[in-house]
């Protein structure tokens, strides 16, 4: 089954924020199961020569959907980012609604470390992800 497309509004920004400085890579999520439905910047089982580890649900382990390799950056594998965004998204979620006592839901994720910054905007559709370097302090 072929996921949907992402709207132009989120394919927009994407392409503005994959084309800032330090971007390393950017996903484009399936919000109900995980799936991979674009990917750039991080290496696919494909790239590795690895065999495919979809799963018959769809959900984030399943094959990548060949995002491009780059040298130095972004050299994790698309299946397991992608993993464990979604299972972050879900957590937030859980404790956005936990907190609030009723179904709300959150507008942006990010979180920072010393290496990385990890952007997620949320849509009723899909998660929009950015990975970005962190700059030095």
């Amino acid at each position: 089954m072929q996921q949907p497309s992402p709207s132009a509004e989120t394919e927009a920004l994407l392409a503005r924020l994959s084309h800032r400085p330090d971007v390393q890579s950017t996903l484009v999520l399936a919000r109900d199961t995980g799936a991979i439905v674009r990917s750039s910047g991080l290496i696919t089982a494909e790239d590795v020569g690895m065999e495919s580890t979809a799963s018959t649900d769809g959900t984030a382990n399943g094959a990548g959907t060949g995002g491009e390799t780059l040298t130095g950056k972004g050299t994790r594998n698309v299946d397991e980012v992608a993993k464990l965004v979604w299972t972050f998204v879900k957590s937030a979620s859980s404790l956005v609604e936990d907190l609030n006592g009723s179904h709300d839901e959150a507008k942006l994720l990010r979180i920072r470390t010393k290496k990385n910054e990890i952007v997620v905007v949320p849509d009723a559709k899909f998660l929009a992800v950015v990975i970005h370097d962190t700059p030095p302090a």
